[in-house]
């Protein structure tokens, strides 16, 4: 194998390149794990935007190694790091070849791969070599059609199977998809330690304030219309009614920062709304135990996104058939509901994400096998819906009622006993 695991470029006078934010990206795993943990990029390069950010997300007990990329030399890269600073000196080493580094928590390919699927599978089987057991791998390939594409279509193949986590880059040259792939099951426990993921998804406005992708893309279909209709009859009005609809449908998306709380023992709200109910309950697809289930009900004015009630792995998904009642009816117990079901360290937690009357789509971004800090986005419902949450009713005890108004991944809404 190469000093780098990528064939740099995509076509004549096409080369990929990956900016800061494909850099952030690529380096989700490693910037979000709060405890001491190792890393190893392949491909660096001293003007490397994915190294810059593999080195902001050091932390004081890890450690960074670095393979140089086919571009540059080991004393280049040696020279870089002593540059920066004895403390970053002091974690960050450097190779001559991939074969003299040590198994990683967190394999980084700092170049997107363009080679063909063959290459790519080869490319990715070999970095996998270097993952310590739970450990990720983080790669990209570019996004455009026809770029690339046995390195997209075999890194897509391998997220079906081994993906905890795919991310669009639309603000790159040209636009990249990264995925993280985990061959051998992670340790629940390293979810306490994990500060909630960087996603694309989740699109900034202000510092306060992010819409997700989902209202983006809704708004400018909106925009779209409105100047066709525009274009269409131009001296007609109607173009002012998608016009106008625009803003309100991006609204209705907005995703805003959360001050998650750092007790251990809490459990927070999936999703903003209103307590209907409190209640014991047991339901056999989820074990034998009695579960504590705290149901939420979502107007069309509240946040639609739902965040994980605590740190936990995703063991298992499903989709339930039903119908479409008003969310806030008892009879909305039997809607088209998606189940994600987290293993933790107090058991089996169940997060139920239910249609309602007007609400039709269930979005959920967390594959099996991820990890979840507590707080996490993982997924929204569009229009007015409801969100339960399920908890072994004899390790959790309830601190709100039916009324009570709640915020999604700031609110306490129960307590590890």
């Amino acid at each position: 194998m190469t000093q780098s695991p990528a064939v740099r470029g995509t076509g004549p006078g096409r080369p990929v390149r990956v900016g800061e934010r494909a850099a952030r990206v690529l380096t989700t795993e490693l910037s979000r794990h709060q405890g001491a943990k190792t890393a190893l990029l392949v491909g660096a390069a001293p003007d490397s935007s994915v190294l810059a950010a593999a080195i902001d997300a050091l932390l004081p007990g890890d450690a960074l190694t670095l393979v140089p990329a086919e571009t540059s030399t080991p004393d280049e890269l040696r020279e870089h790091v002593t540059a920066l600073g004895q403390w970053i000196a002091q974690r960050v080493r450097v190779v001559d070849s991939l074969a003299e580094a040590e198994p990683a928590d967190v394999v980084i390919a700092a170049e997107p791969l363009v080679g063909s699927a063959d290459e790519t599978r080869t490319t990715v089987d070999g970095l996998a070599k270097y993952l310590t057991d739970g450990g990720v791998l983080s790669v990209a390939a570019s996004a455009l059609p026809g770029q690339a594409p046995g390195a997209a279509g075999e890194l897509e193949r391998q997220s079906a199977l081994f993906g905890v986590g795919t991310d669009l880059v639309l603000v790159n040259r040209p636009p990249v998809r990264v995925h993280r792939l985990r061959f051998t099951p992670a340790d629940v426990r390293v979810a306490a330690r994990l500060t909630p993921a960087y996603r694309t998804s989740s699109v900034p406005l202000t510092r306060a304030m992010h819409i997700d992708s989902n209202g983006v893309a809704a708004a400018g279909i909106a925009l779209g219309i409105a100047a066709v209709a525009k274009i269409a009859r131009p001296k007609s009005r109607l173009w002012l009614l998608p016009a106008l609809a625009a803003a309100p449908v991006a609204a209705f998306f907005r995703d805003p920062e959360r001050d998650i709380p750092e007790d251990p023992s809490a459990v927070v709200a999936a999703a903003d709304g209103q307590v209907l109910s409190v209640q014991r309950l047991r339901d056999e697809r989820f074990g034998d135990g009695e579960f504590l289930r705290i149901a939420v009900f979502l107007s069309v004015l509240d946040v639609h996104i739902n965040r994980a009630p605590v740190a936990g792995r995703v063991v298992d998904y499903f989709v339930a058939d039903g119908g479409f009642a008003a969310a806030m009816k008892p009879d909305a117990e039997h809607n088209v509901a998606a189940y994600t079901v987290l293993e933790t360290e107090h058991g089996t937690v169940v997060v139920a994400q239910r249609t309602g009357l007007l609400a039709r789509r269930i979005v959920q971004r967390a594959p099996i096998g991820s990890l979840l800090a507590r707080g996490e986005r993982f997924g929204l419902i569009r229009f007015g819906s409801r969100t339960d949450v399920y908890l072994p009713a004899d390790a959790a005890e309830p601190l709100v009622g039916p009324g009570d108004r709640v915020v999604g991944g700031s609110s306490v809404i129960a307590r590890w006993r």
